[in-house]
């Protein structure tokens, strides 16, 4: 049985239509083995669906809406990618507050492929180091940011990746980030 080092920890997943399926569904699954409770979070109620690649994915669905989920509630977010959805986040005010606030208490971000676009609308990444899909390095250069082409990237409360061949470094920087922000959650002694 795996070590449960997130324990009671709440993570929201913040996705539209046409995420990178593959981003979200194995970082989830390493999310919640690790004893995390993860909630999907979208723009409208209902479902979202996912692709693969090139190709429509399944549906998964939603558990809130990005206007009933409050930031304060959660203790860590995580990013999928795929142009499209990233695309449809980026331009919602909900989704760059929702991440602005989470930034804003220290709690971790973990980002993979597109998903930094969002960090980038939000106005978070000027003197930040982090990884993204190739095609988006000059959005996060332009905002201030310092990219580097890694499968993984640590910086301070965020932790990003490049595609889907990252998943297993993404999910092991991911777990480790966010079980050192609940150990400095639990009560001393």
């Amino acid at each position: 049985m795996a070590e449960k080092k997130l324990e009671g920890m709440k993570v929201a997943i913040l996705v539209a239509d046409y995420f990178e399926q593959v981003e979200m569904t194995e970082p989830k699954k390493a999310l919640e083995e690790a004893g995390a409770q993860t909630k999907i979070i979208a723009p409208k109620s209902g479902q979202v669906r996912g692709f693969k690649h090139d190709t429509k994915g399944d549906a998964f669905p939603v558990d809130m809406t990005l206007e009933e989920a409050n930031p304060d509630e959660f203790d860590a977010v995580l990013l999928p990618g795929g142009a499209l959805n990233a695309d449809k986040l980026r331009m919602d005010p909900r989704a760059r507050e929702f991440v602005r606030r989470i930034d804003e208490q220290d709690k971790p971000v973990a980002a993979i492929c597109h998903a930094p676009w969002l960090l980038v609308s939000a106005g978070l990444v000027k003197g930040r180091t982090l990884t993204s899909y190739y095609t988006i390095q000059d959005d996060i250069r332009n905002a201030g940011g310092h990219w580097v082409n890694k499968e993984a990237v640590r910086d301070m409360n965020w932790v990003s990746s490049r595609q889907p061949g990252d998943i297993p470094a993404f999910n092991q920087a991911m777990v480790r980030l966010y079980a050192e922000h609940a150990a400095r959650l639990q009560p001393v002694g």
